[in-house]
């Protein structure tokens, strides 16, 4: 993965789907993102040349006709932490909560725009390089800035006076920024194994954090809403 004058790009992507037309159209998307994209046309044709490649990114279609895209995704996840995008033709909000616990970094709905799925694949490359860059240890975004190590927050070099609780969902969301966690994975790190409904918890806590960091909290850019799924905090373009 290189980056120059702010943008990040992908040595290689990986393209797992069993459509020639979509696969022209992802490859037609991603020209700006990647050195190299890569082709594959079924599920273990797709995990032979994740392992053989070790891409930077994968781009993966739920519908292969040889195996369960989930369990491709299950597979990748299992030996490398590399973005793993789904091109799903699914609507329903449980299986885009089960892709994601599967392991998928994000997903994008068929029929898709083109400059959707490119701004995707570049937030998640944008999230891998800063990983593996300073393992997250501060993230800014806008003008907010998060010492995760020091549990600090400022907004324009102000501090931000947040509740623990607060602060332990901003740290579960900004630590992945770019990912879509599902309400369920958000409460799990916050609260450990207590019971309870996790999107009734999250809901009052979120909304207060949006006030305290967010610009205009009626119309919240940092931590934005997945619908039935989750939460995901955007980092800036």
């Amino acid at each position: 993965m290189t980056q120059s004058a702010g943008v990040v790009r992908a040595r290689t992507v990986l393209v797992i789907e069993d459509d020639a037309q979509i696969r022209r159209a992802v490859k037609t998307a991603l020209a700006d993102s990647a050195e190299r994209i890569v082709e594959a046309a079924n599920g273990r044709e797709g995990l032979g040349l994740a392992a053989s490649w070790r891409p930077d990114l994968v781009v993966l279609d739920l519908g292969l006709p040889d195996m369960p895209g989930i369990e491709v995704c299950r597979e990748i996840r299992s030996w490398s932490k590399m973005p793993v995008v789904v091109l799903t033709a699914r609507h329903s909000e449980d299986e885009k909560v089960a892709l994601l616990d599967a392991g998928a970094d994000d997903y994008v709905t068929k029929p898709f725009s083109t400059k959707e799925l490119a701004a995707r694949v570049r937030a998640q490359l944008r999230r891998a390089l800063a990983s593996s860059l300073s393992a997250e240890a501060v993230v800014t975004a806008d003008e907010l800035r998060i010492d995760l190590p020091a549990r600090r927050v400022t907004r324009a070099g102000e501090d931000v006076h947040l509740t623990p609780i607060e602060f332990d969902i901003l740290r579960a969301i900004a630590s992945q920024a770019g990912r879509t966690l599902t309400h369920q994975q958000i409460f799990d790190a916050v609260w450990g194994n207590a019971v309870g409904n996790a999107q009734q918890y999250l809901r009052v806590h979120i909304t207060n954090l949006r006030r305290k960091i967010e610009r205009d909290p009626a119309k919240p850019r940092l931590v934005v809403t997945e619908p039935g799924v989750g939460y995901r905090f955007e980092l800036p373009r």
